[in-house]
């Protein structure tokens, strides 16, 4: 039986998990800005670059040395799944199809991360789970639905998406093994720059589009490597060494609410009743899931004081 977190570490994973889920929303918002400048290719290698950059500095401050063996198939698989192929075809099926199409295919990663976690890494399944995230998909498809514009979808568009929501879902798969082996930042580092070296076939096309794009394009590029790819997927890896992976893709489901706040924020983009609806359904998905049953929580607590009491000395009699 996995010995549960202690408090302070179990509110780590989960400020972790908040901070990946905000910045990767935050994501959505640079990526159309920067998408109409470059490629998707192009924007991909750009934003893996300065993401590798990043996290590179930072292993060499803290003075990170390389994984060991037993992590790198891996951390491998997740770099050219997730951080390549993922980012190259999602970047691609965004300019075939409307934002909520793409939302709406892309969200059911977090139900293939749940199949293959059961399958592949023996996570359980509890009801909770499972009605948690028919709870949240029925939010994202009712987001999708209603950001959709008419005649913005393409066959070819929907299965760019659907390819990119396998591979996150093979990524996160891939990744959670390689995580009790290495350090986060460690796993992140790498498989970012496994990414990197697979997109390296567009350095071509991002000079060009680079020596043509607009300052700000740039910047939100280099935006979406510092933040959400190196902080965000490192913050990710702390929290998802903690739980399932299952879990961990629950919570993503979070991201279209978040992504809806932050379009009426930032772009002035008013959402309707419907899409807030649908918002509201996401969040409430995302806290059943990831909420457990009162007498278990109870149970592992005391289960844990127990075990303190056990180890501490015994007090000493007084005559």
């Amino acid at each position: 039986m996995k010995k549960p977190l202690r408090p302070a570490e179990a509110t780590a994973a989960a400020a972790a998990a908040v901070v990946t889920v905000v910045l990767w929303a935050s994501a959505f918002v640079s990526i159309r800005s920067a998408g109409a400048a470059y490629s998707p290719g192009a924007l991909a290698l750009g934003r893996l670059t300065s993401g590798a950059l990043a996290l590179g500095v930072l292993c060499l401050v803290r003075r990170e040395g390389l994984p060991p063996r037993s992590a790198w198939r891996g951390i491998a698989i997740s770099g050219a799944l997730w951080f390549g192929f993922y980012m190259v075809v999602l970047n691609w099926g965004e300019q075939q199809v409307d934002a909520g199409t793409a939302a709406l295919v892309v969200n059911i990663g977090p139900i293939l991360i749940a199949l293959l976690g059961s399958r592949l890494l023996g996570d359980a399944m509890p009801p909770r789970l499972l009605a948690g995230m028919a709870v949240s998909f029925a939010g994202a498809v009712t987001v999708g639905l209603s950001m959709s514009g008419e005649g913005g979808s393409s066959v070819l568009g929907v299965a760019l998406c659907l390819l990119a929501a396998v591979a996150y879902a093979g990524g996160v798969v891939a990744q959670k093994p390689a995580l009790s082996r290495a350090g986060a930042l460690q796993v992140t580092t790498f498989g970012c720059l496994i990414g990197a070296v697979l997109c390296l076939p567009f350095a071509g096309q991002l000079v060009q589009d680079a020596a043509d794009a607009p300052v700000s394009a740039t910047l939100n590029m280099v935006y979406l490597g510092v933040f959400p790819t190196a902080l965000a997927f490192t913050t990710w890896a702390y929290a998802l060494a903690r739980t399932t992976a299952s879990r961990m893709g629950a919570t993503t489901y979070a991201v279209p609410a978040l992504v809806v706040l932050m379009s009426w924020l930032a772009l002035g983009e008013v959402p309707g009743l419907l899409t807030l609806a649908g918002g509201v359904l996401c969040l409430a998905g995302v806290a059943v899931s990831r909420s457990r049953p009162r007498a278990k929580a109870e149970v592992e607590v005391e289960v844990e004081q127990a075990a303190t009491t056990a180890s501490d000395p015994e007090p000493e009699q007084v005559a």
